[in-house]
């Protein structure tokens, strides 16, 4: 399969993009989607606060946002999944607090975006267990030996 994941950041972020591309593209072939391209951004606390009020209305920052487009470019054939949004400094904070590196708690909240992007959720149980899975496969087989949340 062909993905291309673009990924967006300001300078100072640009040193943790590495293992970006290769946790989205590995939940891309894990959930086996048709080949296309997906965006991944890294942004501050006050920038994901402000995408979060405008399209989730709650006024509060958050780790990572997904946005799902399923548009496709009918001539390539190729599908665009969306963006998945990222907040440095509230991953900074989680991954001190689990524990982990920040290049582990980025791959894992890449990993949690690409899955809303392609309709997977933890709203309820029955929907969780499936998420969790999914999420602890990809991270270990990308060499992360973490767990999801219960």
């Amino acid at each position: 399969m062909s993905y291309q994941v673009h990924i967006r950041c300001a300078p100072p972020y640009k040193p943790l993009s590495d293992g970006l591309e290769a946790a989205a593209v590995t939940a891309l072939t894990y959930v086996d989607v048709a080949p296309g391209e997906m965006t991944i951004v890294l942004v501050d606390q006050n920038e994901i606060q402000d995408l979060n009020r405008k399209f989730a209305k709650c006024d509060a920052p958050t780790d990572v946002l997904s946005f799902a487009d399923s548009s496709s470019d009918k001539n390539a054939g190729i599908r665009y999944y969306g963006d998945v949004i990222i907040a440095v400094p509230i991953a900074e904070m989680q991954a001190d607090i689990a524990g982990h590196s920040l290049k582990t708690e980025l791959a894992l909240l890449a990993i949690h975006g690409v899955l809303h992007l392609l309709d997977y959720d933890h709203d309820n149980l029955e929907e969780r267990e499936p998420m969790w899975n999914a999420q602890t496969t990809i991270l270990e087989s990308l060499g992360y030996h973490i767990t999801s949340p219960e």
